[in-house]
């Protein structure tokens, strides 16, 4: 069959006379047979609609009028008889005869020759009423009824039209000019009572095809200018798309039981109630209550309902502080004595550690679901002020429960994220977590985020927030849909939790739920909004709540009765005043009891680490070896690689049998041994598979073939736990954000991140300084994650010179006036430090510090200051001899030359850390001064190796003592290391200075200034009265 695209290019309109004679020359025999006639002279744009988007509607009407032709209206009946007759499309239309006038009476040529003027109108009002329908799915949100204060901060229609059985037609002119671009589409009132076939586009019909334009217009409009606004159209996939239209179009769709609605009642009493209670006990304590979208607990439990139904076991969330104390009460179910004992100002914190704010506290909890009467087990993510700096957290640990799950597809393992209207639109980690969502090492397989839009930010209206419509439109890049919905109508925001879920089950990919609520009360309850906002909060203070609204609704249906509703209060009451009472008799806080991520059975039962003591990290030489051979070799058949690859896999496994590693090696052997041990380790950051300096390449790529990719190290042992090597997105902030995440989730996994250059993660400051560092004083959390940071002065410039180790020594909680006594020093030092700081000057030490990160009995994060030239220097090698069983991490590397034999010779003491050691040796030799001048590595900046450094300075009596550094005096190590050098010796010499001068700029970017700079500092340090004047 040829269809009718085809067709219109070739037919051309004819007189009505010659329409006559043509049909009766050329009428076929077989009537069901379209046929071309070719000897039409007319111009093909007298038939418009037959062009573009009509010839889609045309051709679609002709498939089902050849299935049924009783499916059709009887216009197209006849219109597809002429037509398969001969008749030229814009001549086959003929108008149904009147009711008493028989069709064999009337000449069907004259029906034709009259049928020319109307085939058009039929047609665009056709695809006009298309039109219409895709305008209400485009933008029927832009005028829902979304707004429970009805002011509407988004300037679209401030008053949206009520909508009754009967449509007049005038009343949505206006309504109509907003939807459509070019009002009506041509349709008027007499149009109104015209019944229209349905495109397959809608599911407004249900059971039926076709609607009287009236219907049309009402159903339309219940299904998207109601409570609720759906933002979907943008997706460019035509399942999702069908997928959300037959969820909210379907007549009579958002229907629920009684027992429903019941159950949803129940849910607001106690959001409501515990809001209330909270302000009756503690009026003047700031909580930041949930009053004025009360409605989100239930909104949170029918999500979750929804997705253990589906399967789920386990939810991660993530949120902001306003209704923190409430979800944990009522969806998490801690304890409520164990909330209301926080607001106790004599309670004593029995943790070691700052604690934290209550509304900042997270929660780990395992229970039956009482509606799918399934196990679920919740997480609430700590988390600090700094809001939405938890969603790449929460997704790094949602990952990393779904990897150690077996969950490939996240049907077990899921993440809800909670945000505020204005943070959801102002802060760029949104963005950088949304572009995580698809991508293969980072993607949790769709995540439920709920927006709390209160339609105000601290004291800022939306107007000044955000450029956009919505808070929720930054989700618009990543095709997920939007469900915007009116707080103050608890069924449609249920519905469209339901329906979240489902589409997170259905597709595996991100939705957002868009809560449009209020803030019955300022930022705090101490806050007063009246300053900034007085007509809104005039509007507020009018505002029923959405709990007595929704009760006088259920009693007006007879789902409940008075005495019922106020039983339900009264229970939930009594339930918060006994556990109120109970609440008095806690005296101590115990911050572990608010543990988000515990490790079973890593500590002991009190939470303590198992011993106080650190094997050696050393290996037999066998598995040295063995892993050298892989990392030089490439363990797949028929697989070619670059010729440049190989020389780089050629000398490794020279390196290897002359028993020597260089840092790549060094890393590899760390690594390959920790996955022998069934440490499951993961390297996430910027180009890590190759590695910026082109030393790793971790992932060989086929030269032949596309996408043909090989990754040695998970080729070493039959039994060996996975590597996980993923360059990430260009982002800092939320890479490493998800990757602290993921490593929350086990003590038994070795998680890495990557700077592209050491300075790079300035712009991920805010983990940095609000969850890696102080995360475990605050939380009790501890986490083992690894930082390795590019750093030294090299010539690269400002930029790309320094990694900041100033910045993370400032913030370590050792005291540099007080020399620690401590048995087992080094291992007590590091389980009391908040964090560990090492910059490695050998390709053994690095091995070791790796290795020594899991043995370790307990977690700590660990910066590294990596190297960029060391990684090809021919002296920054090891020897086997240094990894052997028995060899250990060096926290000091001694001088062990000719100044270490005679140290009471010795005039000067070179204590320095990193790559400027071996331009020191090298100064020092071409000077001949190794007997004057001692060179003493500091390997482990913190915890600050006091012990061995008292040693060193003991050990050169007549020494001065320097401290010898590449970076700005104003930067870099000097002020962290100086007070603490002097503490070892009691003060009772000066530590001097040798190094660049103070500078703004991290470092230089001309190279002569440079290699003078270098010069300077290297006379400086070996030049013995340097210092004279000056003492």
């Amino acid at each position: 069959m040829l269809n009718l695209r085809t067709c219109a290019a070739k037919l051309r309109p004819l007189t009505a006379s010659q329409t006559v004679k043509t049909i009766s020359q050329h009428r076929p025999a077989a009537p069901r047979t379209f046929q071309q006639i070719r000897c039409y002279s007319a111009p093909v744009a007298a038939e418009p609609f037959l062009s573009g988007t009509s010839s889609n509607y045309v051709e679609e009407m002709y498939y089902a009028w050849l299935e049924n032709p009783k499916s059709v209206h009887k216009s197209w009946d006849i219109f597809f008889r002429n037509a398969n007759a001969g008749a030229a499309p814009g001549t086959a239309y003929q108008s149904p005869p009147p009711l008493s006038t028989s069709l064999s009476t009337l000449s069907q040529a004259q029906f034709l020759v009259q049928a020319q003027p109307n085939v058009d109108k039929l047609v665009e009002d056709h695809l006009a009423v298309q039109s219409l329908i895709r305008a209400y799915q485009v933008r029927g949100h832009h005028i829902a009824k979304l707004d429970p204060l009805g002011i509407s901060c988004v300037n679209f229609d401030d008053a949206p039209v009520t909508v009754s059985p009967n449509v007049d037609l005038a009343v949505f002119k206006e309504r109509l000019r907003v939807l459509t671009v070019g009002g009506f589409y041509g349709l008027d009132e007499s149009d109104l009572d015209k019944v229209f076939h349905l495109p397959t586009t809608t599911f407004i019909g249900g059971n039926e095809s076709a609607l009287p334009l009236r219907e049309i217009i009402r159903r339309l409009e219940m299904a998207y200018c109601q409570h609720i606004g759906v933002e979907f159209m943008f997706i460019n996939d035509l399942e999702q798309c069908q997928w959300i239209r037959q969820k909210f179009e379907t007549p009579g769709i958002m229907q629920f039981t009684n027992e429903e609605k019941r159950t949803l009642l129940a849910r607001l009493v106690r959001s409501t109630r515990f809001e209330e209670f909270l302000h009756r006990k503690w009026s003047s304590e700031k909580r930041f209550g949930l009053e004025g979208c009360e409605v989100l607990i239930p909104a949170l439990k029918t999500i979750i309902d929804k997705s253990s139904e589906k399967g789920v076991d386990y939810v991660i969330m993530g949120m902001p502080h306003r209704g923190r104390l409430n979800v944990l009460a009522n969806v998490i179910r801690k304890e409520l004595e164990q909330i209301f004992c926080q607001f106790d100002s004599k309670l004593e914190a029995a943790d070691e550690g700052s604690g934290d704010v209550k509304y900042h506290l997270g929660m780990y909890h395992r229970r039956i679901n009482r509606v799918t009467d399934r196990n679920i087990t919740l997480s609430l993510v700590a988390n600090p002020s700094h809001l939405e700096a938890a969603d790449p957290v929460v997704q790094g640990k949602t990952k990393a429960e779904q990897f150690y799950s077996g969950d490939t597809e996240g049907k077990k393992v899921m993440s809800i994220l909670l945000h505020g209207d204005a943070a959801f639109a102002g802060q760029g980690i949104v963005y950088e977590t949304f572009h995580l969502s698809d991508l293969p090492s980072y993607t949790t397989h769709g995540t439920v985020h709920v927006v709390v839009n209160n339609q105000i930010g601290f004291t800022t209206d939306p107007r000044m927030a955000r450029s956009s419509p919505y808070p929720t439109d930054v989700a618009r890049v990543v095709n997920a849909p939007i469900f915007h919905v009116n707080a103050d109508d608890p069924e449609a925001v249920v519905y469209v939790c339901n329906v979240a879920a489902e589409w997170r089950s259905t597709f595996h990919k991100d939705v957002v739920v868009d809560l449009v609520c209020y803030r019955r009360n300022g930022h705090n309850e101490m806050d007063e909004p009246m300053f900034t906002q007085p007509l809104m909060y005039k509007q507020i203070r009018k505002q029923k709540p959405v709990l007595q609204k929704y009760a006088e609704l259920l009693i007006s249906q007879g789902v409940v009765n008075q005495p019922e509703y106020e039983e339900e209060i009264a229970k939930y009451d009594k339930i918060c005043e006994e556990a109120h009472a109970r609440s008095k008799d806690e005296k101590i806080l115990h911050i572990k009891h608010w543990l988000d991520s515990p490790w079973p059975g890593f500590f002991t039962l009190d939470g303590q680490p198992r011993s106080m003591t650190c094997p050696s990290t050393g290996l037999n030489e066998e598995d040295l070896t063995h892993i050298g051979q892989v990392a030089s070799s490439v363990p797949v058949e028929d697989f070619t690689i670059h010729g440049g690859l190989s020389r780089i896999l050629k000398t490794r496994g020279e390196m290897v049998k002359n028993r020597t590693v260089d840092w790549a090696l060094a890393e590899y052997m760390a690594f390959g041994s920790l996955l022998k041990e069934g440490i499951h380790i993961r390297l996430s950051g910027q180009d890590v598979e190759r590695g910026t300096f082109s030393h790793r390449h971790h992932v060989l790529h086929d030269q032949n073939v596309d996408k043909r990719t090989c990754i040695p190290m998970n080729h070493l042992w039959p039994n060996q736990a996975p590597y996980t090597v993923c360059n990430s997105s260009l982002s800092e902030y939320g890479v490493l954000g998800f990757e602290l995440g993921f490593a929350m989730a086990s003590p038994n996994a070795l998680v890495l991140w990557e700077a592209q250059f050491g300075d790079f993660h300035n712009t991920a400051q805010c983990i940095i300084d609000q969850f890696i560092c102080p995360g475990q004083a605050k939380w009790v959390r501890q986490n083992g994650i690894v930082l390795l940071l590019p750093h030294g002065m090299e010539g690269m410039g400002p930029e790309h010179s320094s990694a900041r180790p100033e910045r993370f020594l400032q913030m370590c909680n050792d005291d540099p006036d007080v020399f620690p006594k401590l048995d087992d020093f080094d291992v007590r030092q590091l389980y009391e430090c908040n964090w560990i700081v090492v910059n490695c000057s050998t390709p053994a030490n690095f091995f070791h510090v790796l290795r020594r990160q899991i043995l370790l009995p307990f977690r700590k994060p660990l910066i590294i200051f990596t190297p960029k030239s060391l990684l090809r220097h021919p002296e920054a090698r090891s020897s086997f001899d240094d990894m052997l069983p028995g060899t250990h991490f060096l926290r000091v590397i001694p001088d062990d030359g000719p100044a270490a034999q005679n140290p009471e010779r010795v005039k000067r003491v070179l204590f320095c850390t990193g790559k400027v050691y071996y331009d020191l040796t090298r100064e020092r030799k071409a000077r001949q001064m190794e007997a004057d001048v001692a060179i003493t590595r500091v390997e482990q900046l913190s915890p600050f190796p006091f012990d061995l450094l008292q040693r060193e300075a003991q050990k050169y009596p007549a020494a001065e003592l320097v401290w010898c550094q590449e970076e700005h005096k104003n930067q870099g190590y000097y002020d962290y290391v100086k007070p603490r050098l002097r503490t070892t010796i009691n003060r009772a010499k000066p530590v001097w200075y040798a190094g660049r001068e103070p500078a703004a700029a991290p470092a230089t970017g001309n190279k002569k200034t440079h290699l003078t700079e270098l010069q300077r500092l290297l006379d400086t340090a070996f030049n013995l009265d340097a210092f004279k004047d000056l003492a």
